[in-house]
């Protein structure tokens, strides 16, 4: 039995932790995908051309991931990273509040260069348009919840 000055999962950051968590296995997921043949289409069923492929300094791998989100190998790798840290910050509540604030910070602006033109291949390294935009909006949207909203909800309780 649990007491009262014992702390739990749920009073010690659950929700901020879960996200982190959440977060991290869905970038991870998607990641990975990317990289496999299987999960990821080229656009317009047309295997053997880019005609749909941006001005990309690489489009090795360029596809989308389970027909919805644009990538390429590069933004497989990004996804693979992002999802290692949200799962490393889940182990902790500073560290799963330091992610979401972070991931916050900077896919909102990501969501926001995928709606430019110029902007939406992130320099021309990794299709950022699309489903992407929305997706990462999603996402930024949530963590800046989870980052900064939720935790001085806790605090004011």
């Amino acid at each position: 039995m649990q007491s009262k000055y014992t702390p739990s999962l749920q009073n010690i950051g659950g929700a901020e932790r879960t996200f982190a968590l959440v977060t991290g296995l869905i970038f991870l997921i998607v990641g990975i995908a990317g990289f496999m043949p299987s999960l990821t289409s080229f656009p317009m069923a047309a295997p053997t051309t880019f005609t749909d492929a941006p001005n990309l300094v690489s489009d090795y791998g360029y596809g989308h991931v389970f027909g919805l989100f644009p990538t390429n190998f590069l933004h497989n790798a990004v996804h693979i990273v992002v999802g290692l840290l949200g799962l490393a910050a889940a182990t902790s509540y500073g560290g799963s509040l330091y992610f979401n604030r972070a991931f916050a910070i900077s896919y909102a602006p990501i969501a926001i260069m995928g709606l430019i033109p110029g902007l939406n291949t992130f320099f021309g390294l990794m299709p950022l348009y699309g489903n992407n935009v929305w997706f990462n909006a999603l996402m930024g949207i949530l963590a800046a919840y989870f980052g900064f909203v939720k935790p001085v909800e806790a605090a004011n309780a």
